[in-house]
C-alpha cells in the first residue's frame, strides 16, 4: 500500500495532440504527360525523411515532419513531392532525460499515417500510383542523429571518446 499512496502523488504523464496541419505541399511531375505513360521497370523513388521540434512553451511543442519523394533519374523525372506536415503537442510529467526521445520518435510516429497518406493522395491525384511510404523506425533515425550531433561535438571541441 505505500507505493499506492506514492503514486498518488505523482501525476501521469500526457502526451496530447493538440492540433495537426500542412505546412507545406509541394507536387510536380515536369514531364507530363509524357511521364504518365506506362513504363517497363518501376523507375528508383529516392526518399528523405527529416524532423524537426521546436517549443512554443512549457509544455507545447510544434514538431514537423519532412518527407521528400521523387520518383526517376535526373532527366527522367516522374514527380516530386514535398510535404512539411506538423503537430502540436502538449507534454506533461515527463522525465528531462525522456523529453527529447518522446518529442523526436514518439511524435512523428503519431504523425507519419497522416503524413503517408497525403502523399498517397497526392501522387494518386497527380496521376501516378498512390506512392505509400513504408513504416519508419524513428528511434532509429534518433540514433542516427543523436551520432551525427555527437559527432559534430566531437569534431568542434577536438575530442575524440574512441581513442580513449
Amino acid at each position: 500500500m505505500p507505493e499506492a499512496k506514492a503514486n498518488q502523488g505523482a501525476e501521469a504523464p500526457v502526451l496530447n495532440v493538440l492540433t495537426q496541419y500542412i505546412k507545406d505541399l509541394s507536387f510536380e511531375s515536369p514531364n507530363a504527360p509524357k511521364a504518365l505513360h506506362a513504363r517497363e521497370k518501376t523507375p528508383p523513388i529516392n526518399i528523405s525523411i527529416n524532423v524537426n521540434a521546436t517549443s512554443m512553451d512549457d509544455d507545447n511543442y510544434d514538431v514537423t515532419l519532412t518527407l521528400n519523394a521523387k520518383a526517376g533519374e535526373e532527366n527522367d523525372v516522374m514527380f516530386n513531392i514535398e510535404l512539411v506536415y506538423g503537430g502540436v503537442f502538449k507534454i506533461q510529467n515527463i522525465p528531462q532525460e525522456h523529453l527529447t526521445p518522446v518529442i523526436f520518435i514518439e511524435c512523428p510516429r503519431i504523425l507519419f499515417p497522416f503524413a503517408r497518406q497525403i502523399i498517397a493522395d497526392a501522387t494518386r491525384n497527380g496521376g501516378f500510383p498512390p506512392l505509400m511510404i513504408d513504416p519508419i523506425d524513428f528511434g532509429m533515425l534518433f540514433q542516427r542523429r543523436m551520432a551525427e550531433e555527437n559527432a559534430k561535438t566531437q569534431v568542434k571541441t577536438g575530442t575524440d571518446n574512441s581513442r580513449r
